[in-house]
C-alpha cells in the first residue's frame, strides 16, 4: 500500500500515537493486530488449551496474545528447531517439531482430541487434519495461514466434532489495542525482531527473512 514510499499521507482516523516504543515496536503493530483479531475470533480464552500450528511470525504473536487473553496451555508446532525455540521464547509451554516427530501429536489425539482452541498459521493442509485431529469436541479452528493452493479439509471430522471453523484477515479496532498493550509493557514483541537492515540492504534482507533457520521477523531501517 505504499509504504516504501519516502512520504505518505494517511488519515488522521488511521493513525495511533506510538510514544514510548521504538520505530521497529511499531511496526510490530499491523502483524500484532491481526493475531488479537483472531484471538476475538477464537472467542473465550481463558483457562483454554491452545495448538498453534506455524511458528512464524504470525504464529508466535498468536501464542503472546492467545497468553495474553488468559489460555492455560499452549502447544507450538512447526518442522524447524529455531522457530521452535522462538516459540517457546514467546510463552509456549510444550513445542513439538513434526519434521524429526511425525507422531509428536498422537498423545494429544486420545479421547477425541485434548485441545480447546486451534491457530492455524502455517495454511499447510497436513497441519490443520492434524490439528482437526487434536482438537475435542466442539473445539474451535482460526485459520490464518494462507496456503498457495486450496486446503482439503477433512469434513468428517468437523461434522462428528461439531467444530467450529473461523476464518480471520483484517482487523479494525485491534490495531489500537495491539499498540497499548505494547507501550504498557503487556505485549513484547521485541525478541521476534531477530535482524534489522539498512535501506541499501534490503535485498539481503528480504532473502534473509526467508530462512527460517536463522531469522524470525526482519526489519528495513529507513533513517
Amino acid at each position: 500500500q505504499g509504504a516504501f514510499r519516502e512520504m505518505r499521507v494517511a488519515d488522521a482516523l488511521q493513525c495511533v500515537p506510538a510514544d514510548g516504543l521504538s520505530a521497529g515496536e511499531a511496526a510490530m503493530a499491523e502483524p500484532l493486530a491481526v493475531c488479537l483479531h483472531a484471538t476475538r475470533r477464537a472467542g473465550e480464552m481463558l483457562g483454554k488449551r491452545v495448538l498453534v500450528t506455524g511458528c512464524g511470525p504470525i504464529g508466535l504473536l498468536s501464542i503472546l496474545s492467545a497468553r495474553r487473553a488468559g489460555a492455560a496451555e499452549i502447544v507450538a508446532v512447526d518442522i524447524t528447531d529455531f522457530t521452535l525455540a522462538m516459540a517457546v521464547r514467546a510463552g509456549a509451554d510444550k513445542t513439538i517439531n513434526t519434521r524429526i516427530d511425525p507422531e509428536g501429536l498422537a498423545p494429544h489425539l486420545a479421547d477425541k482430541g485434548t485441545f480447546d482452541i486451534l491457530y492455524e498459521c502455517s495454511g499447510a493442509a497436513a497441519a490443520l487434519a492434524q490439528g482437526i485431529a487434536a482438537l475435542r469436541p466442539r473445539g474451535t479452528i482460526v485459520q490464518l495461514g494462507l496456503g498457495g493452493a486450496e486446503m482439503a479439509l477433512p469434513m468428517s471430522a468437523v461434522t462428528t466434532k461439531e467444530l467450529s471453523i473461523n476464518g480471520s484477515f483484517r482487523f479494525h479496532p485491534e490495531f489500537a489495542v495491539g499498540v497499548e498493550l505494547m507501550r504498557k509493557g503487556l505485549i513484547d514483541v521485541k525478541p521476534l525482531i531477530t535482524h534489522t537492515v539498512a535501506c541499501d540492504e534490503a535485498l539481503s534482507g528480504f532473502e534473509l527473512a526467508n530462512d527460517r533457520s536463522q531469522a524470525m521477523k526482519v526489519q528495513i531501517a529507513f533513517s
